[in-house]
């Protein structure tokens, strides 16, 4: 008759025989996620296998009397534990929205949740995943001597932030590991400010992302506006910049700063509402010190590409000059620069602004085909079908680079 007092030893023996079967187990699933779960700022993995004095602690708890008289290993849900640690708030919840795709979940939990504001608990998610066949190992080799595990078994990922996880690993350190829940009232304000101030921190860097992406997406819009302008004059079709509706345009959520009268105006500008957009530009540059070089070149590029669809050349490029000046390492801008030199039939000062932004970024397939259709201009004609085959080596749209390919080929009595 079996003892009903599980023997720890044995216990101990059977759990730290899987450790190594467990890690092979998490590198296999943490590959899985490196390769799946895409987002904007890629997580970094931490995983770890349970202490056995945890597990031993648990199962005395939980299982007490399979403890005692089973000779299996006894299996818990958060024996594999795997970090998904996040840098912004949102990517939880789009990498728990990946995990689902990939893996068959069996429990999502966010943990910390019932906590109140004043305790200094911190939320995490965790997720159970059933463990995919091509991530377990075969039971032969070194682990021949192991019992396969029953098929329910899981493996835990949590969720995190940056600043989740570490809250979570000095609240082990201080609180779980030495079983000290403090009574002392300041002590438990301290830890609930603490808290307080790491989850303030995480919502704070969401927001300013939350900006940032706004703000990219004016840019953005902002961009291909100018290009497409850009095409229209070079094609000697000039037109006008509309005033576009778009009702899902962002508006800036912090009123008075260099950083949200720039967002308003990059949204005058997308909105077609130019003179808008210089004047709120025009404020900025008598708002900031000489000094600050880099937010000079910054507005300056702006101002430009806004007077540009003004078709007022003039002030553009004077504007892309001082913004060159300012940022002599500014690719874009010495690109915008020649465009305005090509519209004006300045071709070889086109080039040579050409020239010095691919000096800079050779990875520009518009300014290779840009700088291709000048040399066409000035007879150059090798030198424009070299500049053209290196746009489309670089993923210009053949059916755009087709025109200047055709005249190219007449150029060299070639057959298409």
């Amino acid at each position: 008759m079996k003892s009903n007092i599980p023997s720890k030893e044995f216990i101990k023996k059977q759990y730290e025989a899987y450790a190594d079967y467990f890690n092979e187990i998490m590198a296999n699933v943490i590959s899985i996620l490196r390769s799946k779960v895409i987002l904007q700022a890629q997580p970094t993995y931490k995983s770890r296998v349970k202490s056995f004095s945890s597990y031993y602690k648990k199962i005395l708890r939980l299982k007490p009397e399979e403890a005692s008289q089973s000779d299996s290993l006894i299996c818990l849900t958060d024996m594999m534990g795997i970090r998904m640690i996040c840098a912004f708030l949102e990517d939880i919840n789009l990498g728990l929205d990946q995990i689902k795709k990939i893996f068959e979940i069996k429990e999502v939990e966010v943990k910390g949740a019932e906590k109140k504001f004043s305790e200094f608990g911190y939320e995490s998610v965790h997720v159970l995943i059933r463990i995919p066949d091509e991530c377990k190992p075969e039971f032969k080799g070194k682990y021949k001597s192991l019992k396969p595990l029953p098929d329910e078994v899981v493996c835990e990922i949590q969720i995190r932030t940056i600043l989740q996880d570490a809250w979570a690993e000095v609240e082990h350190e201080l609180i779980y590991k030495t079983e000290f829940n403090p009574f002392d009232i300041p002590l438990r304000r301290k830890l609930a400010s603490l808290n307080a101030s790491l989850t303030l921190a995480d919502i704070t860097f969401q927001e300013i992302r939350d900006y940032q992406n706004k703000l990219q997406k004016e840019i953005e819009d902002r961009r291909q506006s100018f290009y497409s302008l850009a095409d229209n004059l070079l094609n000697e079709k000039p037109k006008k910049a509309e005033k576009k509706e778009n009702v899902n345009r962002i508006t800036p959520f912090v009123q008075g700063t260099i950083d949200d009268m720039l967002l308003q105006a990059i949204h005058a500008h997308n909105e077609g509402n130019l003179e808008e957009a210089v004047d709120v530009y025009s404020k900025i540059l008598e708002a900031i010190s000489p000094d600050e070089k880099n937010v000079i070149a910054v507005i300056r590029k702006h101002r430009g590409m806004a007077y540009f669809s003004m078709n007022k050349f003039g002030d553009a490029l004077e504007d892309f000059k001082i913004s060159i000046e300012k940022d002599p390492k500014a690719f874009r801008t010495y690109y915008y620069a020649g465009i305005v030199y090509s519209i004006q039939k300045e071709y070889e000062k086109a080039i040579d602004c050409f020239n010095k932004s691919l000096e800079i970024n050779k990875f520009q397939a518009h300014t290779y085909f840009r700088r291709a259709k000048d040399y066409y201009e000035l007879k150059e004609y090798e030198k424009s079908m070299n500049d053209l085959n290196s746009a489309l080596n670089l993923g210009m749209d053949e059916q755009e680079c087709k025109p200047l390919q055709e005249k190219l080929v007449k150029k060299f009595g070639l057959n298409m």
